[in-house]
């Protein structure tokens, strides 16, 4: 077995040199037992643009892999020969599944929808918000960090909290032309640990009580100033915002079409095949024969 791998590498060794000349013929590149690797077994498996040494050094590391292999099934044959009946029943199962998936996928793919209507979307949500329970504190905000020696804080403060659009404008122009750090959550939940994690807080410390106010509030740490304001909030235990749950639902309502396609597809191949005569259940047959035969003795009688 090993002069029959080494001969093989040496073949290689002086065919890789110029690829084009090394698939030719199909030589022995190694043998275990009964079991030989030729070489029309590994052109397939050769990389693209390999040539030279690089062509050798990949077929080596190959055969060795393979010989290993082989000889790894050869000792598993020996020792489990008893339980081969199993390990074929298996792999049959494997098999069998494997095609049942591909088929099925098959029609899938040909029949399934995978568009989904935001009414829909929100009708689930609507029939099914006592699955979607919030495990965590979820907040909208926004956090503006500012130095500590700026003069207008004050002002900031005011148009922060202001509700008119122009007032808003004016923070974003005064934030922008300062570079002041804003993160800006009100369009999106986000956990309200990570908001905290903006701010000069600290994990071991509860900051439950900023979630019962909506006006602008206030931290510092030694060099920034920083104002928050959190505009709405979804506790543990409540449902689930919609905006956090598109993705889930969308997942969800795919999965019942691709269910219902799939049942579909067995009951058209099911009839089918009964109609045809390809199928048949005597047990079933016998049933359904007796029970036909219920009314007529009724009638006689």
């Amino acid at each position: 077995m090993k002069i029959a791998a080494a001969c093989g590498c040496m073949l290689l060794l002086a065919g890789c040199r110029e690829l084009p000349r090394y698939f030719a013929g199909d030589a022995m590149l190694a043998r275990v037992g009964d079991r030989e690797l030729r070489l029309r077994d590994v052109q397939s498996v050769v990389p693209q643009g390999l040539t030279g040494d690089d062509s050798a050094a990949f077929m080596q590391v190959y055969v060795d892999r393979w010989v290993r292999k082989q000889l790894k099934l050869q000792e598993a044959d020996v020792l489990f020969s008893a339980s081969a009946h199993d390990i074929d029943r298996m792999v049959e199962e494997y098999r069998q599944a494997l095609l049942i998936r591909k088929l099925d996928q098959y029609y899938v793919d040909r029949r399934v929808d995978t568009t989904f209507t935001e009414q829909e979307i929100a009708s689930y949500y609507e029939s099914h918000k006592g699955d979607f329970r919030l495990d965590r504190t979820i907040v909208k905000g926004r956090i503006v960090r500012i130095p500590e020696s700026y003069r207008q804080a004050a002002r900031l403060k005011t148009l922060m909290a202001s509700p008119s659009p122009a007032r808003q404008q004016d923070f974003s122009d005064l934030c922008e032309k300062n570079s002041f750090e804003v993160n800006d959550f009100r369009e999106q939940w986000i956990d309200f640990a990570e908001f905290l994690s903006y701010l000069p807080t600290r994990r071991s410390q509860s900051y439950d009580q900023l979630l019962a106010s909506n006006a602008v509030q206030e931290m510092r740490d030694s060099y920034s100033h920083y104002y928050f304001r959190i505009d709405a909030v979804r506790r543990e235990g409540e449902t689930i915002p919609l905006e956090r749950l598109r993705g889930t639902i969308r997942r969800i309502l795919f999965n019942q079409r691709q269910t219902d396609v799939i049942r579909r597809h067995e009951e058209e191949l099911y009839t089918r095949a009964v109609e045809e005569g390809d199928v048949r259940i005597p047990g079933r047959e016998a049933a359904a024969e007796a029970e036909a035969a219920v009314p007529e003795q009724g009638q006689k009688q």
